[in-house]
């Protein structure tokens, strides 16, 4: 996490706070100091203030829940050039959250914190180019912000990158695993499942790097170890055909079992259909104690979050 003094505090209060209750989740996040001293600093022109009332209104902490209030509070505060302001009315106008959705407005507010430096704000413009959404499509300007928003530190530019560079993309961008590996890895080594996955892919077919099961195994492992379905997956097929591992149909069976009942995304339903169609061909080959033992196994399995906290 990026710090930078009391302005990024406010903006990681802010920030925190309103993707918490776009996620559905209750926020715990503090707002500072109490509701009328932050009101009238806010009235006064405190731009930091009137971020901070803005997010009081979205969650109504003090106040009466009003997002079209905290809008307007945090509208007070972007045009006053303050960059988290300014991020967050790009978040509400691209999820249309107590204004209509309106992807223009949401790249416009993106690009004023982005100029400013804002991880969060290059991150979303990248993103906003990568996918044509209020700008026109263009991967060279979305590895451009990207790659602002990834040199700051933040995971999921890292990521994109190296799925663009993976990919290649049109005549903009051409294909460089090579320059994938390097972004996937600085995702990879920051925690980012996805990209764990995806190394362990490239280690596995031998794409910008020699095959290496030894390899692939430990990259799979450590995404799976997160509940990552696809790396579950993937493990289960190496446990199965004894690549880099010696062959046990139990631990196949184990994973097989766990990436059908962690499968997610928009594809969910057709993923935990054919990993669970994986755990149920590998049945017929194994014994009653077996499928036991792989049972208990995926029963008793933790994610590694939670087993590092005992």
């Amino acid at each position: 996490m990026r710090t930078g003094g009391l302005n990024r505090l406010a903006a990681l209060l802010a920030m925190l706070s309103f993707l918490g209750n776009l996620c559905g989740q209750e926020s715990t996040v503090p707002v500072l100091g109490s509701p009328n001293s932050v009101r009238r600093r806010a009235e006064k022109g405190d731009a930091r203030a009137q971020l901070e009332l803005g997010v009081m209104y979205h969650e109504g902490k003090g106040v009466s829940q009003d997002n079209a209030e905290a809008v307007r509070w945090w509208r007070k505060a972007a045009e006053q050039g303050n960059a988290a302001a300014q991020y967050i009315l790009g978040l509400v106008y691209n999820q249309g959250n107590g204004v209509p959705q309106d992807f223009a407005a949401a790249a416009g507010w993106y690009r004023r914190s982005a100029d400013q430096g804002d991880p969060d704000g290059q991150y979303h413009l990248g993103a906003m180019y990568a996918t044509g959404k209020g700008v026109p499509q263009d991967y060279a300007q979305a590895i451009r912000w990207y790659g602002k928003a990834a040199d700051q530190g933040i995971v999921d530019a890292q990521n994109e990158l190296g799925w663009i560079y993976y990919h290649g993309v049109g005549s903009e961008v051409a294909l460089d695993y090579v320059e994938s590996l390097r972004w996937y890895r600085m995702a990879a080594d920051q925690g980012n499942a996805d990209a764990q996955h995806r190394i362990g892919f490239m280690y596995y077919i031998g794409r910008g790097v020699p095959q290496d099961y030894d390899e692939a195994l430990r990259w799979f492992r450590k995404s799976a170890n997160q509940g990552y379905d696809l790396a579950q997956y993937n493990l289960g097929n190496m446990y199965e055909r004894g690549e880099g591992v010696p062959q046990d149909y139990v631990e196949a069976h184990m994973w097989f079992n766990l990436s059908a009942s962690h499968a997610g995304g928009i594809t969910a339903n057709i993923l935990q259909s054919g990993f669970a169609n994986e755990r149920e061909r590998i049945a017929k080959m194994m014994t009653s104690q077996q499928i036991a033992e792989a049972q208990r196994r995926a029963r008793e399995w933790k994610p590694e979050s939670i087993r590092n906290k005992r």
